[in-house]
């Protein structure tokens, strides 16, 4: 499998697209409609999109993916928050690409797209209904867990108890896990579990 960490044009979220035959591939928080550029340069046709949240500079590449036939796909409790009016008037009010949500998941659920398997891991606290995706060694937390950060909780839905369990739950993985943040720079679980300062592996 490929994955390919895009630098969205219009927003500071990363974007990243997954192949694991270098024809179909499925997209994860695409934040900008230039991700279409991103996915013709790679000759890919993305077939699903993974959202690990709802909030706007996660889901701005929505419309022209659902456009061209990608499903879109979030955890069970996220759904309904995407066109909430709490989401839109976070920043003052955003225009939200027209796409319906395809298939929703819960913890723990196991699911394929594109000849990949995924695993579905519940991560609320800066959103209602966060998930972050298991895919063989790597780990996509969206805006759960940052590289010596984590992700804020002051915005509507956002707990920080229920961040604190679900980076707690994060760190109870077997092993270490190469994480792909929702924004700044890659880094392992392993080096969260004993340098991130925020929640502690204990």
């Amino acid at each position: 499998m490929k994955i390919y960490k895009v630098q969205p044009y219009s927003s500071a979220s990363n974007e990243y697209i997954l192949t694991a035959d270098d024809k179909t591939a499925v997209v994860i928080d695409p934040s900008d409609p230039e991700i279409l550029r991103d996915l013709n340069k790679y000759r890919l046709e993305c077939k699903a999109v993974l959202l690990t949240h709802g909030h706007y500079d996660h889901i701005g590449g929505c419309g022209v993916l659902f456009e061209i036939g990608a499903a879109i796909c979030c955890g069970e409790r996220e759904k309904d928050l995407i066109f909430s009016n709490d989401y839109k008037n976070i920043f003052g009010g955003f225009t939200v690409p027209r796409f319906c949500i395809t298939k929703t998941f819960s913890n723990g659920e196991e699911f394929s797209f594109c000849g990949i398997k995924f695993i579905a891991i519940s991560t609320p606290g800066h959103t209602a209904g966060g998930v972050s995706y298991l895919v063989e060694n790597n780990l996509f937390t969206g805006d759960t867990l940052f590289r010596g950060c984590v992700g804020r909780t002051d915005l509507p839905t956002g707990d920080f108890n229920m961040l604190v369990q679900s980076v707690k739950k994060l760190y109870s993985l077997k092993g270490d896990y190469y994480v792909y943040c929702g924004h700044g720079f890659d880094t392992t679980l392993e080096f969260e579990r004993e340098h991130n300062p925020f929640i502690r592996n204990n």
